[in-house]
């Protein structure tokens, strides 16, 4: 039976996959040369296998160093994972967050089942609303946190990423192509006026409101059952639908940002954590989301 690899080796062995080059690597670990060539030695011995071909500019890595780096780039990841976790002081105390309909099952379940893991002691209340009435909570001094939408640049707050909403339409019905288009709308919403409706009288397209529902998955049921066409955030977008785009004859509605705004009056380490791990919830969709 071989050893154990030790993480102190495939540290080592991620800095010089990175530099391939084992003087840089050496500098950049505090250690000598000679130092880090033995540990990639006892590293190759323990497995069985050359990781590194030394070369006139430096190292390359070997077919098995392939191999190897992935799974050395997750063990390590989880050991610094499991190191902070550990060092973190014990938070406590309450958070109030309000959050979107729209990301109440995709992005921001996971980042609060995390804080909720690494957090025990926080009593954590979600409130799943519309942006006016979490904006109009978060003055009331009921909330800590909203995530909100704001598609007017008037909302203060910090950036999370860019969501567009759009029209989007089934991929099995196509009422796109009809006229006049069917359309799902909010339930007395100032927005689906100045906004939805607006984009499609500029763009000269006749319309009939045949649904209406008070929730954004009221609207994705009616796209998903060919009952309307209607407006979604991108990120939002159904499996089985798409997004009606300039070449189909819709503009854009908007381009909303998403905004994380914090109670001026309330602030604690629970409350900032939680405000950074939905800020990293939301980071890989400031890229995705883009036009």
């Amino acid at each position: 039976m071989r050893e154990p690899i030790e993480s102190d080796l495939l540290r080592t062995f991620l800095v010089i996959s990175e530099t391939l080059n084992f003087s840089v690597a050496a500098q950049r670990i505090g250690r000598t040369q000679s130092a880090v060539s033995a540990q990639i030695r006892r590293l190759e011995e323990t497995i069985g296998e050359t990781l590194f071909e030394r070369n006139a500019r430096g190292a390359a890595l070997t077919r098995a160093g392939n191999q190897l780096l992935p799974y050395a780039q997750r063990v390590i990841e989880l050991l610094n994972e499991a190191a902070a976790t550990i060092r973190t002081k014990p938070l406590d105390g309450p958070v109030r967050i309000g959050i979107p309909e729209e990301y109440s099952q995709t992005i921001l379940p996971a980042a609060l089942a995390a804080f909720a893991v690494r957090h025990p002691a926080v009593e954590v209340t979600v409130s799943c609303d519309y942006t006016a009435r979490n904006l109009a909570a978060l003055e009331r001094d009921e909330l800590d946190l909203a995530v909100v939408f704001d598609w007017s640049n008037q909302t203060t707050g910090e950036i999370l990423c860019i969501d567009p909403t759009v029209w989007v339409t089934s991929l099995v019905h196509r009422l796109h192509e009809a006229t006049p288009l069917p359309i799902a709308v909010y339930r007395n919403s100032t927005w689906c006026r100045d906004f939805a409706l607006r984009s499609l009288e500029q763009a000269g397209l006749r319309y009939r409101i045949a649904f209406i529902a008070d929730t954004g998955s009221g609207l994705k049921s009616a796209v998903l059952a060919g009952l309307a066409v209607s407006t979604l955030s991108r990120s939002n977008i159904p499996h089985g639908c798409r997004e009606l785009t300039l070449e189909d004859g819709f503009p854009p509605v908007d381009s909303s940002r998403v905004v994380l705004r914090r109670n001026p009056y309330h602030s604690s380490a629970a409350i900032r954590e939680l405000a950074d791990m939905v800020r990293e919830a939301f980071r890989p969709m400031s890229s995705l989301l883009q036009p």
